[in-house]
């Protein structure tokens, strides 16, 4: 999903985000309005817990990807 906006930080742009689909946002930050703990949000190729959480900073061209996290499998 785009969101055309311009936002400085990832909370802002998931705010983007929230307004056009508020299902979403129960779904991806807790009722503290922390990272649920099975998600993991990149900015580019970089995951936002190295870069400042949800206050991270996002440029214009950057994109913000959100991954359920993945785990278990057979050996």
């Amino acid at each position: 999903m785009e969101v055309d906006t311009s936002a400085e930080t990832v909370a802002q742009a998931l705010e983007q985000l929230w307004r056009m689909c508020p299902g979403l946002h129960d779904r991806v930050l807790t009722e503290q309005g922390e990272i649920r703990q099975h998600l993991n949000i990149f900015i580019g190729e970089d995951h936002i817990r190295d870069h400042g959480g949800l206050l991270a900073p996002v440029r214009e061209d950057e994109s913000i990807t959100i991954v359920p996290a993945v785990s278990g499998g057979a050996a």
